[in-house]
């Protein structure tokens, strides 16, 4: 997996890529609904406090946005 620097991409670019992340993923938020502009902000302040990255796989040609933890637990196997 390819760490991707989020300031290195354009701002079109990060919120199609945590867009696509939210809608791949679907969310329940029970008798709530969060709209998607919501949840984009609240995702790319994830993404520049550094607690959610972005990566690239180059086995599936895909973007994903994973924890630091995740990560680190993906290099050790």
């Amino acid at each position: 997996m390819i760490e991707i620097p989020p300031n290195k991409l354009a701002d079109e670019i990060l919120v199609s890529i945590i867009e696509e992340f939210i809608n791949r993923e679907g969310t329940d938020y029970g008798k709530k609904e969060v709209k998607l502009d919501a949840q984009i902000k609240k995702a790319r302040l994830k993404i520049m406090r550094g607690d959610v990255l972005i990566v690239f796989d180059p086995k599936t040609e895909s973007c994903n946005l994973i924890t630091k933890e995740e990560l680190s637990s993906i290099k050790k196997i």
